[in-house]
């Protein structure tokens, strides 16, 4: 049987390990045997008991790394590469574009590696992007970070002895990283605004609480390979513009800007003595090299105007149980697209993108860099049959002549019944007036409620309209015994219609679930 290592991380502040003792019982099930190293998640409270009850076997380094697939959270060190045998299988986090050495010697061993920081960045493979599930705990981490340095509470307080103001947070980059550092700022009570240079991602920081600053001119749209390209000279300048005025006016700055693993300059020296003393700055891009030209990787610095700048580069590492959980998930469902029939046997695919992509090695081969991968995020060509400027121009003067006649149509019908309403109340009984006011008045605030609603609250609103037609059902059931006709006429109307909504909204709300679910 096919056995999995798990060899303990002794990379110096490494807390993380690869698997958790719930990921071990997952790759059991999958039909292989594991092997974790003693002491491997000791940093990550996993204590070698926890581990042996999942049913893995504790074990020494060599046995570990003499197992037919190694799975680490780090490339290997030293002798770690010599100790595995020709024909094994390595799955770790191998910086392919910049450890050519490391890659020849895999190759040279004849060892097969699978990259996890090189997993496409396709709808497909996002369970196995172990550089999302980083970089949305180090930003959340850096919420945390930045609190316990800022000198004031996030959240404004009112009591007796007076208020304070929430803490004012800028984030720059609406990244997996952005956007939880977004969310947890919001939710300590801060006051957050955020700029990204991608303007699609606008409605995705307001979904998160925060207020997006729009610079239409500085901003632009995905490249073609799904990332933001550089900037020009007019854009850098137009966004330091921005960056100059949302620094100076906040007091916490967390900046995530990576482009393919580089940190583009975002906040200089002078921005940073533009500050107020007591602000801080937590560079999530310390690790290449940092957007804050002041950031020193690794460190924290504090500047003479009393600026801290956190440039910590291990911020997923500081919340190493919840981290190995996710990132040991994120190694279950590699293995499990690496095992389709669920018998421990493991099958590399390379006609599939998503595992070719990742493999950096195979059978004494390099196989970086992979072919490039096409991505949903890709604008599409201009087309060969663009239409000319008469053909605009003819198309653009008839729908304006179908708006014309729609406004026509539409006004003669308000005309029409406004007529009818006018007859009705004339010979109506007086206990009806009364009724079709509220009915008009329902109808108006029924559609500003509705029409205003984000298309992102839709789903919500459909259970709440739900239980709004339950209310109807149920008083429409009442009134079909009437003995007025008109009365029970009306009163099954209001059933069935109430009825097909609610079974509709069940029905919906159902195919929705399903698709959420593994097992549909």
């Amino acid at each position: 049987m096919t056995t999995i290592g798990v060899p303990r991380e002794i990379r110096a502040g490494e807390r993380l390990v690869a698997a958790t003792p719930k990921t071990v019982g997952q790759l059991r099930a999958l039909g292989y045997d594991v092997v974790v190293e003693a002491g491997a998640g000791a940093e990550a409270t996993f204590s070698d008991a926890a581990y042996e009850a999942a049913g893995a076997v504790v074990g020494d380094a060599t046995q570990v790394w003499g197992s037919d697939v190694v799975t680490a959270v780090g490339a290997p060190w030293g002798t770690q590469v010599d100790a595995m045998r020709p024909g094994a299988v390595l799955v770790a986090m191998l910086q392919p574009a910049t450890r050519a050495d490391l890659l020849e010697k895999l190759a040279a061993r004849r060892v097969t590696a699978l990259s996890l920081d090189a997993v496409p960045r396709i709808s497909r493979a996002q369970s196995l992007d172990v550089l999302s599930t980083l970089s949305n705990v180090a930003g959340y981490r850096a919420v945390i970070e930045a609190a316990e340095q800022y000198g004031g509470m996030f959240a404004g307080q009112v009591t007796a002895a007076g208020k304070t103001p929430p803490a004012k947070v800028f984030v720059i980059g609406a990244g997996v990283a952005g956007l939880a550092a977004i969310g947890a700022a919001d939710s300590l009570g801060a006051q957050v605004r955020a700029f990204d240079v991608r303007p699609e991602v606008g409605e995705q920081i307001e979904s998160m609480g925060a207020a997006f600053v729009r610079a239409d001119q500085a901003q632009q749209q995905v490249s073609a390979d799904g990332y933001a390209s550089a900037l020009t000279d007019e854009q850098e300048r137009l966004t330091a513009e921005v960056y100059a005025r949302e620094t100076a006016d906040a007091d916490v700055v967390i900046t995530t800007a990576l482009v393919r693993g580089q940190a583009p300059r975002t906040i200089t020296a002078e921005m940073v003595a533009g500050m107020r003393p007591g602000s801080v700055i937590v560079d999530l891009a310390a690790s290449g090299g940092g957007n804050c030209e002041l950031t020193v990787p690794g460190e924290r610095v504090v500047t003479d105007n009393g600026v801290v700048i956190v440039g910590w580069t291990d911020l997923a590492g500081r919340l190493p149980q919840h981290t190995s959980q996710l990132f040991g998930t994120n190694v279950v469902h590699l293995m499990q697209l690496l095992t389709p029939g669920k018998d421990g046997a493991l099958v590399l695919d390379l006609d599939d993108p998503v595992q070719r992509g990742m493999t950096v090695t195979s059978a004494g081969e390099l196989m970086w860099p992979p072919p490039p991968v096409a991505v949903s995020a890709a604008m599409p060509g201009p087309s060969d049959n663009a239409p000319t400027a008469e053909e605009l121009a003819r198309a653009e003067q008839v729908a304006h002549e179908a708006a014309a006649r729609r406004r026509q149509r539409r006004t003669v019908g308000f005309g029409l019944a406004a007529v009818l309403v006018t007859l009705a109340i004339s010979f109506a009984p007086p206990a009806f007036l009364g009724h079709f006011t509220v009915f008009v008045l329902a109808v108006v605030v029924g559609f500003y409620v509705i029409s205003n609603v984000s298309h992102s609250l839709h789903t919500p609103l459909m259970a709440q309209t739900n239980a709004i037609s339950g209310i109807i059902l149920v008083g429409a059931l009442l009134q079909i015994g009437s003995s007025d006709p008109l009365v029970t006429v009306l009163a099954c109307i209001a059933a069935a219609v109430a009825s097909i909504n609610i079974f509709g909204g069940f029905l919906v709300a159902n195919r929705m679930i399903r698709m959420f679910r593994k097992d549909a």
